[in-house]
């Protein structure tokens, strides 16, 4: 299985905070069976402890090790907003929940740090207008 697929993709978030945004992302790996409900309350403990904002407008939320036996099985949500999220002072637009099972997460991390390190790529993120668009976008994500 692929940690994103098209129906992980949401092009248009509807929440207008932090824990709006996390509950979002968190409610499209519950519906891709890659978490329980519960998984929902260690992304906000991690939240909570530190943020995981991360720059060029993207915050990665995921859960505490505490919460690793909610994850079922390696995935990603991607949301991205409109208007941008007060995330802690800074400006969020992109919103990718992250649930990796046994460890499987932190390549992932470095795979989506690539992507929004380059200025040029984010700006294709910000104008994409498909789910597929963002997949080819992000690239190696599901290999």
């Amino acid at each position: 299985m692929s940690v994103l697929e098209p129906s992980q993709i949401n092009l248009s978030g509807a929440a207008k905070t932090k824990d709006d945004a996390i509950a979002e992302a968190a409610a499209i790996l519950v519906a891709a069976g890659a978490v329980t409900g519960d998984y929902l309350e260690y992304m906000l403990q991690r939240e909570a402890t530190v943020s995981t904002y991360m720059g060029n407008f993207l915050a990665i939320p995921h859960g505490t090790n505490e919460g690793k036996d909610t994850i079922l099985a390696s995935a990603l949500s991607f949301v991205r907003y409109d208007e941008a999220l007060d995330w802690g002072g800074e400006e969020v637009r992109f919103v990718v929940g992250i649930a990796g099972k046994e460890g499987g997460h932190m390549e992932i991390l470095t795979k989506i740090a690539i992507v929004f390190s380059d200025e040029d790529e984010v700006a294709r993120l910000l104008a994409a207008g498909s789910a597929d668009e963002v997949l080819e976008i992000l690239g190696d994500i599901n290999e």
